[in-house]
């Protein structure tokens, strides 16, 4: 969500340094320590992104880009890292649109790379995985993660870290590469036929 749905705003280098982890991914390193350990490392990692929502801002071109969907009659669902009340507070304070569905936070498990929550996302909608675009703007998590769900997949590079190409193999290679999300659009006019589901449409929030 941070990154791609909102302006980037959570200050992982603090989270690292109150959680006492350095190097590597957080959550998995975390996963791997005793549960009293665990418990204060999780309740830092909560205190960062609680600090963060203050900053909250939505991407510029988000809400262009899902009414576009919208108009199309296309679902559109959420896979983030973040907590479900971060998820919550997204949708209460900022998005104006019909929310997210399914909006999977990393309560839901396993999390990303993992591509668990892109194929449940996918069963809820009832398309196999190939119909599904994942757009996500880390290349080790949510590249990976559609890569592996066997969806194509959007990087977003608004920094222009990928400028060197060449570090996108495997996995971490997309199907497509944007600045921003205003490209999107023309983007899926011009690679892709858009269909609606048969089973959900755009607007749709039913009951998982």
């Amino acid at each position: 969500m941070d990154g791609t749905l909102t302006v980037p705003v959570i200050d992982f280098a603090e989270m690292r340094r109150r959680c006492g982890v350095m190097s590597g991914d957080v959550l998995d390193t975390i996963a791997d320590w005793p549960a009293e350990k665990q418990l204060v490392a999780n309740q830092a990692i909560r205190e960062v992104e609680q600090e963060a929502l203050q900053h909250m801002q939505l991407m510029p071109g988000l809400l262009d880009l899902c009414s576009f969907l919208e108009a199309q009659g296309l679902p559109r669902g959420l896979v983030t890292r973040n907590v479900d009340s971060s998820v919550k507070y997204f949708h209460d304070n900022h998005f104006s649109l019909s929310p997210f569905w399914p909006a999977l936070s990393r309560e839901f498990k396993p999390y990303k790379p993992n591509p668990g929550a892109l194929l449940h996302i996918c069963q809820q909608w009832g398309i196999p995985p190939e119909q599904a675009i994942m757009v996500g703007d880390s290349a080790k998590d949510d590249v990976v993660a559609g890569n592996r769900a066997g969806m194509d997949t959007i990087l977003i590079d608004m920094l222009h870290n990928y400028t060197d190409r060449s570090a996108l193999e495997g996995e971490l290679k997309p199907s497509h590469i944007v600045t921003s999300l205003a490209e999107i659009p023309k983007l899926l006019q011009t690679y892709y036929c858009l269909e609606r589901p048969a089973q959900v449409s755009a607007g749709d929030n039913p009951a998982p």
